[in-house]
């Protein structure tokens, strides 16, 4: 189950682009990612001060906590929005890399979660982890923000365009 030759097959199908421009999912997911962006801003703003200063560690904690929360919100609605426009919950060809990265954000930003309600590991520790979850985090952003820009070359919509157009 892999992706196929995408190189020959355009990002959506007439009747995707159909299904993706017809769906609320469609804007749900433009609202949530710079959403979660801000808020991914705001919360890497506090962990690099709690590691550099030792300050305001329980903000900096809290604050991926809400980025936490938000990257759930976004898979959630992001997989409905793919089933809705590709008929599968995750890993459409259109998609699959992009969903293989956004599991490891997952992963990450889940251990982050077990580590903190566990206290497995110290507080600067737990800051690196975070660290790190966010690192996955601004790649997968990037790829959908390629994917993004490739669906408004290709000749998405209006909406999709000024969505785009938003974003980058």
């Amino acid at each position: 189950m892999g992706p196929r030759d995408r190189s020959a097959r355009p990002l959506y199908t007439p009747a995707e682009r159909e299904r993706r421009d017809a769906t609320p999912w469609t804007l749900v997911q433009g609202i949530l990612a710079p959403l979660q962006f801000a808020i991914f801003l705001v919360s890497l703003i506090l962990v690099l001060r709690a590691l550099t200063t030792g300050a305001g560690l329980f903000a900096a904690e809290a604050s991926v906590v809400l980025k936490t929360l938000a990257l759930y919100a976004i898979m959630i609605t992001g997989s409905i929005w793919e089933k809705v426009v590709f008929g599968r919950w995750l890993f459409a060809p259109a998609f699959f890399w992009e969903d293989v990265v956004s599991m490891l954000v997952l992963a990450l930003h889940t251990a982050y979660l077990a580590a903190l309600a566990t206290q497995a590991v110290d507080g600067r520790t737990l800051l690196l982890l975070a660290l790190a979850a966010y690192a996955s985090y601004v790649v997968n952003a990037g790829q959908f923000l390629l994917k993004l820009r490739a669906a408004r070359l290709e000749g998405g919509d209006r909406r999709t365009a000024r969505l785009a157009e938003a974003l980058s």
